[in-house]
C-alpha cells in the first residue's frame, strides 16, 4: 500500500489552509496596527481641531460675503486677548522659573519673533485670498507640510520612514482630489487680481505656519503648554493691536454694528480661541506634521457647511478627497518616528524633543516587550 506523497492529492488543502491561515494573520496585525486606541484618539483630535478651523472660515465668510466685513487683524487681535487673559495672567501669577517676569527676562526677544511668524501667518493667508484663487490657496497652502518637516528633522531631530512620506503624499493626493472637485463644482470663479502676488503670499504664510507650529511642538514638549501659549498673548495681543491701527482702522470705522455682526466676531473668536488652547495638547502627544496632515479635512467641512449657507454644488469627490485624506493620515499615525538623538530607555520621557505620535511609540515598546517575554 503506497502512503500519500506531499506532493500527491493531500498537499492543496494543507497548503491552501495554511495560505488563508497567514492572510488572516495579515490582516489582524494591520488591524491591530491601524487601528488602535491611540490612532483613533489621534483621528479624533484632529478632526476636532478641523471643526475649529471650520468655524472660523465660515464665520470670516459670512462677515464678508453677507455683511462686507473684512477685518482679518481685528478678529484675530480679539483672539489674541482672549489668549492674553486667560494664559499671560496665568503666567503673572505662577512662581519660579514659570513665572512671566522670568520667562520674559530670558527669553523675550525669541517670544517676540514666534508672535511676528505667528501673528503674520494669518494675517498674510487672508490677504491672499484677495489676489489669487481658491485653487491657489488650498494647493500651495500644503507647501507647509513639506516645510514644517523639514524644520522637524533639523531642529527637533525627527527622523521618517518610508511610510511618512507614502502617508504625506496620500494626504496631497487628497487635497488634489478636493481641489479638482471645486473646479467641476464652479467654486473656482474669481481669477484674482495678481496671482502672482497672491501665490506668493499664500507660500510665505504656509512658511510662517509652519515655522509657528514646530516652534509650538518645540515648546510644548520640553517647557510647557501654558507658557506657549501666554507668550503667544501676549506679544500676539501687542503686535496685532499695532498692525490693525496701521492697516485696518478704516475698514473697522465703516463697520455697521449690530447683532448679528458681533454674535459672529464672538463666533469666531471662540472657535480661534479653542483652536489654540487644543492643539498644544494635540501636538504633545503626536507631533506638528500629523496635526496638520489631520486638519487638512478644514476645507471639506467648510464646503459641506457651505452647501446650506451659500448654496455651494455637491460633488462626489469631496467624499472621495475626505476619504483619501484620511487614509493618508492613519498610515502617518500608524508608525511612530524616529529621534536622532540617543535615548536613554527604551521608552521616552513625555518631555523629549523630535519624538512623533508619542503615544503610538509607547504602544510600539510594550508591544515589543510582550513579544520578548512570548
Amino acid at each position: 500500500m503506497e502512503a500519500d506523497s506531499p506532493a500527491g492529492p493531500g498537499a492543496p488543502e494543507p497548503l491552501a489552509e495554511g495560505a488563508a491561515g497567514e492572510f488572516s494573520s495579515l490582516l489582524r496585525r494591520i488591524k491591530g496596527k491601524l487601528f488602535t486606541w491611540n490612532i483613533l484618539k489621534t483621528i479624533a483630535l484632529g478632526q476636532m481641531l478641523s471643526l475649529c478651523i471650520c468655524g472660523t472660515a465660515i464665520t470670516s465668510q459670512y462677515l464678508a460675503e453677507r455683511y462686507k466685513v473684512n477685518t482679518p487683524m481685528l478678529q484675530s487681535f480679539i483672539n489674541y486677548c482672549l489668549l492674553f487673559l486667560i494664559y499671560t495672567v496665568m503666567l503673572a501669577f505662577r512662581s519660579g522659573s514659570d513665572n512671566l517676569l522670568v520667562i520674559l527676562k530670558r527669553k523675550w526677544w525669541k517670544y517676540i519673533l514666534l508672535g511676528i511668524a505667528d501673528v503674520e501667518a494669518n494675517y498674510v493667508i487672508v490677504r491672499a485670498y484677495q489676489y489669487t484663487t481658491l485653487t491657489s490657496v488650498q494647493l500651495l497652502d500644503c507647501f507647509g507640510i513639506p516645510v514644517l518637516m523639514a524644520l522637524s528633522w533639523f531642529i527637533l531631530h525627527a527622523r521618517y520612514r518610508v511610510i511618512h512620506f507614502i502617508a504625506v503624499a496620500v494626504c496631497l493626493l487628497g487635497v488634489g482630489t478636493m481641489v479638482g472637485a471645486d473646479i467641476l463644482a464652479g467654486r473656482e470663479d474669481n481669477s484674482g487680481s495678481d496671482v502672482l502676488i497672491g501665490d506668493i503670499l499664500v507660500l510665505l504664510g504656509a512658511s510662517l505656519y509652519a515655522i509657528s507650529n514646530v516652534c509650538e511642538e518645540y515648546i510644548v514638549k520640553k517647557l510647557s503648554r501654558q507658557e506657549f501659549l501666554g507668550m503667544v498673548g501676549l506679544f500676539g495681543t501687542i503686535i496685532s493691536g499695532i498692525q490693525l491701527l496701521i492697516v485696518e482702522y478704516k475698514d473697522i470705522a465703516s463697520i455697521h454694528w449690530d447683532w448679528k455682526i458681533a454674535l459672529l466676531f464672538v463666533a469666531f473668536a471662540l472657535c480661534m480661541f479653542c483652536l489654540y488652547s487644543f492643539m498644544p495638547l494635540v501636538i504633545k502627544v503626536t507631533s506638528a506634521t500629523s496635526v496638520n496632515l489631520g486638519i487638512l479635512t478644514a476645507d471639506l467641512y467648510s464646503l459641506f457647511v457651505g452647501l446650506f449657507l451659500f448654496g455651494y454644488k455637491f460633488s462626489g469627490l469631496y467624499i472621495l478627497s475626505f476619504t483619501v485624506i484620511m487614509v493618508g493620515f492613519i498610515l502617518y499615525c500608524s508608525t511612530p518616528t524616529r529621534t536622532a538623538e540617543p535615548a536613554e530607555s527604551s521608552v521616552p520621557p513625555v518631555t523629549s524633543i523630535g519624538i512623533d505620535n508619542l503615544g503610538l511609540k509607547l504602544e510600539e515598546n510594550l508591544q515589543e516587550t510582550h513579544s520578548a517575554v512570548l
